[in-house]
């Protein structure tokens, strides 16, 4: 059973800080019951996370990222929205006297709905654009902040 120190391990994981966050994490894991790669020697489970660093039989990247998922709240995901959407200049005025959302009805909700995203395939009027006006989310965006910019009348 030879001794390992942190200057085994700081070959393979530069900040001493680092190291000590990842094996850590990686004793935790083995207490919870992850498989061991090496000989455990009668050795604690800081120890064998420690020499698992310094024989490289695991890879600190992938200890980095568990430690990361496992330290999150929520899950972050930055996806583009894939569904195309209607550019909100393009819909035609509503009339403020139809009751907006406190008091409309169905209809008009559904119609107002409509004339934003288009209308459903079925109900589609014979001589409207079978194409909606599409713009990124990054777009939508930045139209959205430009309205907010300017003042209202």
């Amino acid at each position: 059973m030879a001794r390992v120190t942190v200057e085994d391990c700081v070959d393979k994981v530069p900040n001493r800080f680092e190291l000590v966050l990842l094996a850590a994490h990686r004793a935790r894991a083995v207490s919870a019951g992850a498989e061991i790669t090496i000989d455990r020697d009668n050795d604690k489970n800081p120890v064998v996370a420690l020499r698992e660093i310094a024989d490289e039989t695991i890879i600190p990247a992938e200890v980095r990222e568990e430690l990361v998922t496992s330290m999150q709240k929520r899950a972050d995901r930055d996806e583009p929205e894939l569904e195309p959407m209607a550019l909100i200049g393009n819909a035609p005025e509503q009339p403020a006297a139809s009751g907006g959302f406190g008091g409309a009805s169905a209809e008009s909700d559904t119609s107002l709905a409509d004339s934003v995203f288009g209308s459903p395939a079925g109900g589609a009027a014979p001589d409207a654009p079978d194409t909606l006006d599409q713009m990124s989310e990054a777009d939508l965006l930045r139209a959205l902040q430009s309205q907010m910019d300017t003042p209202q009348k």
